[in-house]
């Protein structure tokens, strides 16, 4: 069994475990509950940034590697290095920095095995972590004789590449565990054995030479696109996080959804839900999400009625998801960025809506839970009236919503007359907005974490709670203003976000204090500095398992790359499916899942997606279904954030199960069950795009989308959970199925009455593209370089013009015509004609043309007609079961 879980099974069989039953003797005992809330942060610590922490001089100078390594992240993403001229890194030189402190920290943060001492290094780890930064740093220290002598490494260069390959496969299996490690020496035997392997997947195999100069002495293997997105993006995203926590934005989250969700019934998992999803915000990791929430969630929940595993399933299924909420998701959704080729703003943009009605779901789950129970909330201090509370969303929602539209427009107008000098005005106005919500939040007492296993538990009132710290939302503001308004790069606008959270970390408790005219300034001044260098600190060494993650799953790309198996893999998947795009995602998505189970989800997506992504896209062009890539990378990144509570190996089920004392494997197989819902969602927006947003031609078109889509998501939902107002019935689950179904893809219903498509003869191509038409959609067959038959769809995009020839010149494509036959005559390069994935000497068959053709939502008529009747008869279910 992998180190954390053992761990995790020691807290589960503690029974000082803070989760403990109410009214358990143990949990009386405040030395007990510091002890289990030791553990569980131990239980952290193993997973995420390193369970050895040694004290003294050791530890001071470890510290202050990890503050050195948060400190050199901060100056090569900030302007200062090009301002000042001086410290200006390239991108394999800060690749080969950021793999040596992670190196060097992996080997002095976790321990060789499980009976290594953890209160000190051992003589052999301060040689393994040094000889793993000196060959990471060999890059940096020789790069330039490197260049000269590309492709024919030396002695020396081989001696450097080897002992780092090693070193990181061993620093791989201490911070992530044995599964990442094996997949990498699988990939590498691969590279070595190609003439031995069976047929399918045979290939001429690689030297020693050739092998180590590209994995290790190129940008082709470990220091490629992973590591550089690591690098790049999300150690900042990370750092920023940490910075977030430090201040104490998680607390605040926290408290912010109990104030306005603990009354409901089943309140406390539903403010779960949400405290969970706000943390995803400044957290990567699911396990974290579940140890800073659920220590106090789940304890709450079990008193309302929850049973244990399903109090720690909800709090599993909502903690896995927060890697899904925009704007700050997992690290693999910066190296879609570089993968798929799109900016960061697009990745939110498709990524928004599934992660909301996700969401929006587990709360409906978490209701339906709580009705079948007769669960209740928790006593609020003060009972507002309904006209109170409405009044108290209302201006919420009108108080955000005016100020959104006067920042908005106020810095628009600003830009158009001051130009540069707007960034600075705007500099201002979030400084001199700061100052004044602290000043408010100082009217009001910090927020304290109450303890859920204490005999009475109120919900904070609402209004004080919220205005306690509201200044919070400022940093993660700018960061959504810079990716989406100002348009930077998700490092820059990061890296402005953080130095803003620095800021907030420093003077946000001497500004209180001071508000206050508190005797405590000094204090709180000091206070803040230390809460910054812990939270510099704290970013860095979260960084250890990602950095490491990174590079090891770089060598899964570099084999590909290397040995071309990935051209195998389309003709091997298609054999296993086929040709079926629907056994292909299945077969997808349980690679996902099997894989997660032991690599960490940035791991799982470089792996899958490197692998699986291309297949996807051609065989379904081979089925007539035009995948954009995008879609394929979220499926893969989708799966790969779920298997984090996936039976037997889900570490965050194990986190889950330690808090609320359940069982691991029930609690697992239960938050699985919970996120059936996320796991439908992938499969639908691979056939229907509109879920992602593309394709969406006007605000009504918008509505329509997102309500249908939430509306889906509740029923199949409710169908899964087989209860919506009574217990479902097995006909009526089948009906609520077919209905959530109607409303998420209509199309698949519309095109069996009205077809699709006009297919016309391929000498027309030129007439067509004379007309307005942005791209013709061509089925084209031939054969690829490899002697490979291929028959497939082909959107060819088209530049404005009238004459079609022209048009199609200007595509990149050339065409002869031979018995009414179309063939390729020429493929200019990098042409649109090119990149559509049309070749030389092909012919095209087909040219589908839409048909003009009524709405597909005119299903959703039926489909509401349909959960109408169900919901009269469930009503009528309800009334004669109350009345007995």
């Amino acid at each position: 069994m992998p180190r954390p879980q053992r761990l995790i099974l020691q807290v589960l069989s503690n029974p000082c475990i803070c989760g403990a039953s109410k009214g358990a003797k143990v949990n009386q005992n405040p030395s007990n509950r510091s002890s289990a809330e030791e553990e569980i942060q131990a239980l952290l610590a193993q997973s995420d940034s390193g369970s050895r922490n040694p004290a003294g001089l050791t530890g001071r100078f470890l510290w202050l590697v990890a503050l050195s390594w948060a400190l050199f992240q901060l100056w090569y993403a900030s302007p200062l290095p090009f301002v000042f001229n001086f410290g200006v890194f390239n991108d394999t030189q800060a690749r080969a920095i950021h793999l040596s402190f992670a190196l060097f920290l992996a080997f002095t943060a976790y321990p060789a095995f499980r009976r290594s001492p953890r209160l000190y290094i051992p003589w052999h780890d301060w040689i393994f972590a040094l000889l793993g930064a000196l060959s990471a740093a060999y890059l940096l220290i020789f790069e330039s004789e490197l260049a000269r002598r590309s492709g024919a490494p030396t002695q020396m260069d081989l001696i450097a590449a080897v002992t780092g390959m090693l070193l990181l496969l061993e620093a791989t299996r201490r911070a992530l565990g044995p599964p990442l490690m094996i997949v990498a020496l699988v990939f590498l035997v691969y590279t070595f054995g190609g003439p031995y392997m069976p047929d399918v997947i045979a290939h001429a195999g690689a030297s020693l030479n050739k092998t180590m100069s590209h994995q290790w002495l190129t940008s082709g293997g470990v220091f490629g696109i992973a590591l550089g997105v690591s690098t790049s993006f999300v150690f900042l995203f990370v750092l920023f996080g940490a910075l977030l926590e430090k201040a104490g934005a998680g607390n605040y989250f926290t408290k912010v959804s109990f104030s306005l969700l603990g009354h409901m019934r089943g309140g406390p998992a539903k403010a779960a839900v949400v405290s969970s999803g706000l943390s995803g915000l400044i957290s990567g990791s699911s396990i974290a999400n579940v140890v800073t929430t659920g220590t106090f969630t789940i304890p709450l929940m079990k008193r309302v009625g929850f049973p244990a595993h399903k109090a720690g399933a909800v709090e599993v299924a909502s903690s896995t998801n927060g890697q899904l909420t925009p704007p700050i998701m997992g690290a693999a959704a910066f190296l879609m960025v570089e993968y798929v080729g799109i900016p960061y703003i697009e990745v939110i943009q498709h990524a928004i809506l599934p992660a909301l009605i996700s969401y929006i779901a587990l709360i409906y789950i978490v209701h339906l839970e709580a009705l079948k129970a007769g669960m209740q909330g928790l006593p609020r201090r003060h009972t507002p009236t309904l006209a109170q509370a409405l009044l108290s969303w209302a201006s919420i929602l009108i108080g955000f919503s005016l100020f959104s539209l006067a920042v908005y427009y106020l810095f628009g107008w600003t830009k158009e007359v001051l130009g540069q000098g707007s960034y600075w005005l705007m500099s201002l106005l979030v400084a001199l907005g700061y100052l004044l919500l602290v000043r408010h939040a100082a009217t009001y007492p910090d927020l304290k974490m109450d303890d859920p296993n204490s005999p009475v538990v109120e919900l904070p009132e609402v209004a004080p709670t919220v205005k306690s710290g509201l200044y919070y939302l400022l940093p993660v503001f700018v960061l959504v203003w810079c990716l989406t308004v100002e348009r930077f790069s998700p490092g820059l606008s990061a890296f402005w976000a953080s130095a803003f959270m620095i800021g907030i970390v420093l003077t946000h408790k001497p500004l209180k204090a001071f508000f206050r005219q508190s005797a405590t300034l000094t204090s709180a001044s000091r206070e803040g500095v230390t809460d910054l260098f812990e939270g510099l600190v704290t970013g860095a060494r979260n960084m250890i398992g990602i950095g490491v993650a990174t590079a090891a799953a770089g060598i899964v790309v570099g084999t590909v790359t290397l040995t071309g198996v990935g051209l195998v893999m389309t003709e091997f998947v298609e054999f296993l499916s086929g040709g079926n795009i629907m056994l292909m995602l299945i077969f997808t998505a349980a690679i996902s899942l099997i894989l997660g189970m032991g690599l960490p989800t940035t791991a799982n997506y470089i792996v899958v997606s490197t692998l699986m992504a291309p297949v996807i896209v051609t065989i379904g062009a081979q089925n007539g279904l035009i995948v954009p890539l995008v879609a394929v990378h979220l499926f893969v990144f989708y799966f790969g954030i779920l298997a984090d509570d996936t039976p037997p190996v889900g570490l965050a089920a194990f986190a889950a199960a330690a808090i609320a004392r359940s069982d691991p494997i029930r609690t697992g197989v239960q938050g699985f069950a919970y996120d059936i819902r996320t796991a439908v969602l992938p499969f639908m927006f691979i056939f229907n795009t509109e879920l992602l947003l593309i394709g969406i031609e006007s605000w009504m078109h918008l509505f329509i989308t997102v309500v249908s889509a939430t509306l889906a998501i509740l029923i199949f939902a409710a169908a899964t959970q087989g209860y919506w107002l009574v217990k479902l019935r097995g006909y009526e689950i089948g009906v609520l199925l077919v209905i959530a179904f109607s409303l998420f893809r209509p199309g698949f219903w519309w095109d069996q009455i009205y077809p699709p498509d006009e297919h016309l003869p391929s000498n027309q191509i030129e007439r067509l593209a004379a007309t307005e038409t942005d791209a013709l959609r061509l089925w084209v067959e031939g054969e690829t370089l490899d002697g490979t038959q291929v028959r497939k769809l082909v959107v060819l995009p088209l530049a404005p013009g009238h004459d079609g020839a022209q048009r199609l010149a200007d595509a990149g494509l050339m065409l002869s015509e031979l018995d009414d036959r179309m063939r390729v005559d020429m493929v200019g390069f990098g042409s649109a004609a090119q990149r559509a994935g049309l070749d030389f000497d092909w012919e095209i068959t087909e040219i589908l043309v839409e048909l003009d053709r009524p709405a597909k939502h005119w299903v959703f008529i039926p489909a509401l007609l349909l959960l109408l009747m169900m919901y009269l008869l469930q009503r009528s279910r309800a009334r004669v079961l109350s009345k007995a």
